[in-house]
């Protein structure tokens, strides 16, 4: 089998140290890595496969002889270092914001639109965590039935912001059961046992930037650019595991049942649904899965043509670290990407 050379960029975060262990996980072929941060992290050092690997700091002669790089370090890094990269010959697989509307950029999902990633130019990037999922779950009823309008209500975990959320709603949580008030520092607001719908900034038309990526991503993804999609993003105490509340308004009527038929064939979903023993997707219970689950499907009763659906995933996972390693995994299977900068 051949052997690539990887690089993980912000390999110190919780998307980076993800990287890790879905690249040990799926036995990724990779003959080398090298991890790379920034100079505050430079000289860590972290296992990859059993072996010591010394972080170094991001410059731009670091990717000489690297072929695929995944970028895990934020918008502004992205914006800096991708192309460089690129340049080089790396192919670079970003989990940032930086590229994913740019025109001549692939926006991939593996199970949704794999063959994006051939017209790449260096950069492929990687959605954001929320439409991911939402994606993996519709795209099999919009290809049977295609999809005229999407409400979607997100419960978004505090994993999304980063390790210092996590810490935060941990030490905000103990405060208040010893009494104490919670002063937040990550969030504009305390953030256990409450609910903030603000994620990202606020835009002039009132809604926030993390519900205009659920619109414009979905579109770019899915092909379908008349898709009519409105978004509320909710940050809610949860460490990993995005939920949503999706509805759903098809062109022609779907039955539950049709939907259930359909999503329990498609790649990378499965369906927990029955009722009678409250069974539905939770957070908590796909942590550390690779899955986007779908539950409660059911008709809506304000629309003949809506179907309603409850849709979680990890979104660490599946909703970053796992879909960019899926990209990668899929231009090598179809030969888009070879070792030693062969495109």
């Amino acid at each position: 089998m051949k052997g690539y050379k990887l690089a993980i960029v912000g390999a110190n975060g919780m998307v980076g140290q993800e990287f890790i262990k879905v690249l040990e996980q799926r036995d990724f072929p990779m003959s080398s890595i090298s991890l790379f941060e920034s100079d505050r992290f430079a000289g860590k050092k972290l296992f990859v496969a059993h072996q010591e690997v010394r972080v170094s700091e991001t410059t731009p002669e670091s990717f000489h002889g690297i072929d695929i790089a995944l970028f895990a370090a934020g918008t502004e890094i992205s914006h800096y270092f991708s192309p460089i990269a690129a340049q080089s010959g790396t192919v670079v697989i970003d989990n940032s914001a930086a590229f994913r509307m740019v025109p001549t950029v692939p926006l991939v999902v593996p199970e949704v639109n794999p063959e994006d990633i051939k017209w790449h130019q260096g950069i492929i990037a990687n959605p954001n965590c929320s439409t991911i999922q939402m994606v993996v779950a519709l795209y099999p009823l919009h290809k049977v039935n295609p999809i005229k309008r999407i409400i979607v209500d997100t419960y978004q975990a505090v994993s999304g912001t980063g390790s210092a959320a996590v810490e935060e709603l941990t030490t905000q949580a103990r405060q208040i059961l010893d009494g104490q008030s919670a002063i937040p520092h990550v969030y504009p607001h305390q953030i256990a046992f409450n609910l903030l719908p603000e994620i990202d900034v606020f835009l002039d038309n009132g809604y926030t930037k993390e519900e205009w990526k659920l619109s414009e991503e979905t579109k770019k993804i899915m092909h379908a650019a008349d898709i009519a999609v409105s978004a509320t993003c909710v940050r809610v105490p949860v460490f990993t595991g995005h939920g949503e509340a999706i509805h759903v308004e098809f062109s022609q009527p779907m039955s539950p049942d049709e939907a259930k038929r359909i999503l329990n064939q498609a790649p990378g979903v499965k369906v927990l649904d029955d009722p009678a023993i409250s069974l539905y997707p939770q957070p908590w219970s796909a942590d550390g899965t690779d899955e986007v689950f779908v539950g409660r499907i059911r008709q809506d009763a304000s629309h003949p043509r809506g179907l309603i659906m409850w849709v979680v995933a990890d979104n660490l996972r599946k909703g970053a670290a796992l879909n960019a390693v899926q990209i990668a995994e899929e231009a090598i299977k179809r030969d888009w990407i070879s070792p030693g900068g062969e495109k």
